[in-house]
């Protein structure tokens, strides 16, 4: 796995239970392993809370800068987070998923 991110708008007002069990349907439906954990747990790295985190402070950070409309700037979050250094895996996850670092206009 390499860490990247995809956002999907939403327009219904599922709770996050069912969202997390659509969630570990479909990833099961591709034969895949789901190992579960629970948020602060002593044998858990923090991985998860560590990306949660992150992922907050960038819709935050949207809300603020977009007057509240994330709708139309989703695709930016997902560039931005995918893009960005992860020290887990010592490059950006669409370096680690292609092989090769993105080509940007900026930077």
């Amino acid at each position: 796995m390499t860490k990247s991110a995809h956002f999907l708008p939403v327009k219904t007002t599922h709770s996050t239970e069912d969202y997390a069990r659509l969630y570990i349907q479909e990833v099961k439906g591709f034969s895949s392993k789901v190992n579960l954990s629970t948020a602060f747990h002593p044998q858990t790295d923090g991985q998860a809370e560590h990306t949660i985190q992150t992922l907050e402070g960038m819709l935050r950070a949207c809300l603020i800068d977009f007057k509240g409309n994330l709708d139309d700037h989703l695709p930016l979050i997902k560039f931005s987070y995918n893009n960005s250094y992860h020290s887990s895996i010592q490059m950006a996850p669409y370096e680690a998923l292609y092989g090769r670092r993105c080509k940007s206009p900026i930077g």
